[in-house]
């Protein structure tokens, strides 16, 4: 009994103590983060709120949560945003720090949840496990949308590149046809129609009012995004628009190093797969000489006693 009260004791501290803490956090004016502001400011930073809504008309539970946590929260409690990867995944703001929020929260409520489970069944743990396993299992929650993203991202960018390749092929073919550079890279936008190409339309599109060239606005795209695979068309237009070079060997020949990487890649993410697989079969071999050779042994040893 007198455990009892000293944990319900400890608890009720703990709870008062981060309700006074919240309220000094509250009243202190927030010191805003320089970089962030700036970065606010930036004529860039419109543009990728924009693309990072257009597939988000509506604001869900998790965007309002995460545009409190924006308004409310430190910038500094982000520690480091994976900003090319949510442009790539068009993933608001936003909703990225909702998640993260959503994510701590749970973290914090799984192991009291535990706890009161384990207690039922007269497992008597004491009160500082869970507060720490609350902690910690919330900090490392807090960071699982940062590795999502990050690896959405990764997968994200293959497909790219892979749909970029048949995208050079086919300004390659209109700059042979005799196709203007800005007319061959936006006939050859429209031609697919998975993300990739819908992406590059848009882009392409959005040169006509913002007075970027074609190549300047891909250069740009290809920096924010991390695809310097984008930023070599870029190049590579940019000397055919402004330099009238003929490019069409230049193309063909980029489109052909980037299969051929690809390759390379694939094949050797096959090699280290089928590295992986001798494992389980050499185990079962000796799994299965271990069979044959126990029966043998124990006739032996039963002989011997």
């Amino acid at each position: 009994m007198t455990h009892t009260t000293f944990q319900l004791v400890v608890t009720a501290g703990a709870l008062v103590g981060l309700g006074v803490a919240l309220l000094i956090w509250r009243v202190v004016p927030a010191q805003p983060d320089l970089r962030d502001a700036l970065d606010r400011l930036s004529p860039s930073h419109t543009r990728r709120s924009h693309d990072a809504t257009v597939d988000t008309p509506s604001v869900d539970a998790t965007q309002r949560l995460g545009m409190w946590g924006i308004k409310t929260l430190p910038a500094g409690l982000w520690v480091r945003t994976p900003t090319r990867e949510l442009a790539i995944l068009r993933t608001p703001l936003s909703r990225f720090y909702g998640q993260k929020i959503l994510y701590a929260l749970l973290g914090l409520v799984i192991p009291p949840l535990l706890t009161m489970l384990f207690n039922t069944f007269d497992a008597g743990l004491p009160v500082y496990i869970p507060v720490f396993a609350s902690i910690a299992l919330a900090a490392v929650m807090f960071f699982l949308p940062d590795y999502n993203a990050r690896d959405d991202a990764r997968k994200a960018r293959a497909e790219f590149a892979r749909a970029l390749g048949a995208y050079i092929d086919l300004v390659a073919l209109e700059r042979h046809n005799g196709a203007g550079p800005r007319q061959a890279m936006e006939t050859a936008a429209t031609i697919g129609d998975s993300w990739v190409f819908t992406r590059l339309v848009e882009e392409l599109a959005r040169t006509r009012w913002s007075g970027l060239t074609p190549w300047e606005a891909l250069r740009v795209l290809a920096d924010e995004l991390g695809l310097p695979e984008l930023d070599d068309l870029a190049d590579i237009m940019r000397l055919s628009g402004e330099e009238g070079a003929q490019v069409y060997a230049s193309l063909r020949a980029r489109s052909a190093a980037m299969r051929t990487a690809m390759l390379s890649t694939e094949k050797a993410r096959a090699n280290e797969v089928a590295e992986r697989m001798t494992i389980p079969m050499s185990l079962l071999g000796v799994i299965f000489l271990a069979i044959l050779v126990t029966p043998a042994l124990l006739r032996v040893i039963g002989g011997a006693t």
